[in-house]
């Protein structure tokens, strides 16, 4: 259950002057938003791991949090900078996302579930095909249900430009379906 904003707010804001409780009931109250975010942009395989380092993070940034947008927005774009991270630091590797699906696709589905298996991996592949920017606009507002300007403040960039975001993404989901 997603906790009131201002409740979080004001959690973020103990647990940075040190109180362990608030710490604990702020993590409760924030870790489905954080992985879920971090799920759909690095995919479930990193979440966990970029949900902890986000948390890392939290806990030394705490301290100079001064509430000038909600803590949960806050949060996320901490998040969002932590899968930043974690891609530029993964540049250099080969990527395996196409042989995963590959390797999938070539597996027998189940009687029971053949073809929704197969359009979730067509919808994943579709969202994964979607520019960096796009995808995180879209699965912010679209999935995550963050308004635009919260979306916004995450990404940190213009409610206009969220909303082009957003609106291209769903012409290439369109476009893309159609292929």
């Amino acid at each position: 259950m997603k906790r009131d904003d201002a409740y979080v707010t004001e959690l973020a804001l103990r647990a940075g002057r040190g109180d362990k409780q608030a710490l604990s009931e702020f993590i409760r109250a924030t870790q489905e938003d954080v992985w879920r975010l971090l799920a759909h942009l690095g995919g479930r395989e990193h979440a966990d791991d970029l949900t902890q380092e986000t948390y890392l993070r939290v806990m030394g940034s705490l301290p100079r949090f001064a509430a000038r947008s909600s803590a949960r927005t806050w949060l996320l774009s901490l998040a969002r900078r932590t899968w930043v991270d974690s891609v530029r630091h993964d540049m250099a590797r080969p990527r395996k996302a196409a042989v995963e699906y590959d390797d999938v696709a070539g597996q027998q589905p189940s009687p029971d579930n053949s073809n929704t298996w197969s359009e979730v991996l067509d919808a994943r592949s579709l969202l994964d095909d979607l520019p960096t920017e796009r995808r995180e606009a879209l699965i912010l507002t679209q999935v995550l249900g963050y308004t635009y300007e919260e979306a916004a403040k995450i990404a940190n960039v213009r409610v206009g430009t969220i909303r082009s975001r957003v609106a291209r993404a769903r012409r290439d989901l369109v476009a893309g379906a159609e292929d």
